[in-house]
């Protein structure tokens, strides 16, 4: 299936590792052209050397969306390079910094109020694009009880909803705004590898809770984001996509 994503412009946070670094390399095989942030230098001139053999633009930086002012002016920045945005994904979260869930402040200026950023200051843009689209990162801990109370768990609940209200504010500009929520998800360097190493119990319960019968991958949740980000899904606004192998037991209606 043609996802039509050839020769968009993506903007993506958190660009150079796990769900977000599968993500661009995905727009990337697709023909789009990709700028992306994160904070680890080696990490961000690894990912553009990768991205760029398919032949796309490729903007790369190294940058902390904590700092919003310089945030602000990167998006602004890529905009200009790539010659616009059709698609804004925001990825970065603070959940894999140590003991980075119970956070309340980082995950607050980290997961919601750098893709609120983001989306004010890409609005024009995407706007612009006559068909804009918006994929904000929350997690299937905002729509079950996950272990214990933590700051991630309620800070994602926040993006849905303001991710919903956005999608219909949007709608008549033609920018779509959906979120999606991945369940426990493994890749290397990733939380669910240390838990594996360090809590091997746990980590098998997990999997064992799982009716798939495994942790999902990076790039499972990547062709996700891909789908709803492109003219693929162009009559889905407003919805939290689950993806989480069966691992949630609410029933959704």
């Amino acid at each position: 299936m043609d996802l039509k994503l050839a020769g968009k412009k993506v903007i993506i946070t958190g660009g150079s590792r796990g769900i977000g670094r599968a993500s661009a390399e995905l727009f990337a095989a697709e023909g789009a052209h990709v700028a992306f942030i994160s904070r680890n230098a080696d990490q961000v001139a690894e990912t553009k050397a990768s991205l760029s053999r398919h032949g796309g633009k490729v903007v790369g930086d190294a940058l902390d969306v904590k700092d919003r002012d310089a945030f602000k002016t990167w998006l602004g920045s890529a905009a200009e390079q790539l010659g616009g945005c059709d698609i804004f994904y925001h990825g970065s979260s603070n959940s894999g910094a140590a003991n980075g869930t119970m956070d309340w402040q980082a995950c607050f200026e980290i997961d919601m109020l750098a893709g609120v950023a983001g989306c004010e200051t890409l609005e024009p843009h995407l706007a612009a694009s006559g068909s804009g689209s918006v994929i904000l990162m929350s997690s299937t801990a905002a729509v079950e009880t996950f272990v214990y109370p933590q700051a991630f768990n309620a800070i994602k609940a926040a993006v849905i909803t303001y991710a919903k209200q956005l999608s219909q504010l949007w709608g008549p500009k033609q920018i779509r705004v959906n979120t999606i929520s991945p369940g426990p998800t493994a890749f290397p360097g990733g939380n669910w590898e240390g838990i594996k190493a360090g809590m091997p119990d746990f980590y098998a319960a997990t999997v064992a809770a799982t009716p798939l019968g495994r942790l999902g991958a990076a790039e499972d949740v990547a062709h996700a984001i891909a789908f709803l980000s492109s003219p693929a899904a162009s009559y889905i606004t407003g919805i939290n996509l689950v993806i989480d192998g069966g691992y949630t037991k609410r029933v959704q209606f």
